[in-house]
């Protein structure tokens, strides 16, 4: 997850400066510099957001992932104790 969280970061970051450094070199007026940088923090809290879920996404499978584990130790255990009788 790291990867995605990494390039999602790196993404939303680029397409921010990219978008800044076209309008500078432009010559934009003041209120599309402002209407840029809104669209822009908008995308950083979009992405924000997407790494958010990502993250509890994350978190829920390694939950689901041990909860199997542990359930898969405990059938181990009730097979074992059948075959010794």
């Amino acid at each position: 997850m790291s990867k995605f969280t990494n390039a999602l970061k790196l993404t939303a970051a680029a397409a921010s400066f990219a978008i800044l450094a076209g309008c500078a070199s432009d010559g934009a007026d003041k209120t599309t510099l402002e209407q840029v940088q809104s669209e822009a923090s908008q995308a950083n809290s979009t992405a924000n957001k997407a790494m958010n879920t990502a993250n509890q996404a994350q978190r829920d499978a390694r939950a689901a992932m041990q909860m199997a584990q542990e359930n898969r130790q405990a059938m181990d255990r009730m097979f074992e104790r059948s075959m010794r009788k």
